[in-house]
C-alpha cells in the first residue's frame, strides 16, 4: 500500500458539472467534445480514447476547499458518469508513461519543490517529495499541456 492517497476530482463536482453544464464556482459554460487528446479524465484518472470518448471541458480550481487563493484552469471529465479513482488505489496506471510535473506545496499554496517525471519515475519522486517535512500535498500536472490532473496527499498513520 502506498504512503499516499490519490485525490481525483470529487464525484459531487463532476455530477454538478454534468447536470448544469457550468463550471463550479465560476459559472462558465462547459464545452463538450469528442476526445482529441489523452486527458486524463479528472474523475477516473483514465486516459481518454481519442476519437471515441466524449468529454467535458470546464474551469476548475484545484486549490478549492484547500487554500484561500484560487488558481483556476481547464480540466476534462468523461461526459458520462465514470467510477472515481480510489484514493488508496495507488498511482493511476494510465498515467505511468506520461510526462508529468509534480508540484510540491506547503500550506498557504507555497510551492517548495518541482519534479519532472517520465515513464516509471513517478513513485520514486512522490516518495522523495513526501519525505520532506515542508511538503503538505502534491499537484500532478501534465508537463506538455500544463493542466492539473490530480492531488496527492500523504497518508498519516497513527501509532
Amino acid at each position: 500500500m502506498p504512503n499516499y492517497r490519490v485525490v481525483a476530482l470529487p464525484d459531487d463536482i463532476a455530477t454538478t458539472v454534468r447536470e448544469t453544464l457550468k463550471s463550479p464556482g465560476y459559472g462558465h459554460p462547459v464545452h463538450s467534445e469528442v476526445a482529441t487528446g489523452h486527458g486524463p479524465c479528472r474523475v477516473c484518472l483514465r486516459a481518454f480514447r481519442i476519437g471515441r470518448d466524449r468529454r467535458l471541458l470546464f474551469t476548475y480550481d484545484p486549490f478549492r476547499d484547500l487554500e484561500p487563493m484560487p488558481l483556476p484552469g481547464p480540466v476534462f471529465i468523461h461526459e458520462s458518469p465514470c467510477e472515481r479513482h480510489k484514493e488508496g488505489g495507488g498511482f493511476p496506471r494510465d498515467l505511468v508513461g506520461h510526462k508529468l510535473t509534480l508540484n510540491a506545496y506547503t500550506r498557504g499554496r507555497k510551492l517548495v519543490n518541482v519534479r519532472y517525471v517520465t515513464d516509471g519515475e513517478a513513485e520514486a519522486a512522490i516518495d522523495a517529495l513526501l519525505s520532506r517535512v515542508d511538503v503538505d500535498y502534491i499537484h500532478v500536472r501534465d508537463t506538455d499541456a500544463g493542466c492539473y490532473d490530480f492531488r496527492i496527499d500523504r497518508v498519516v498513520t497513527r501509532a
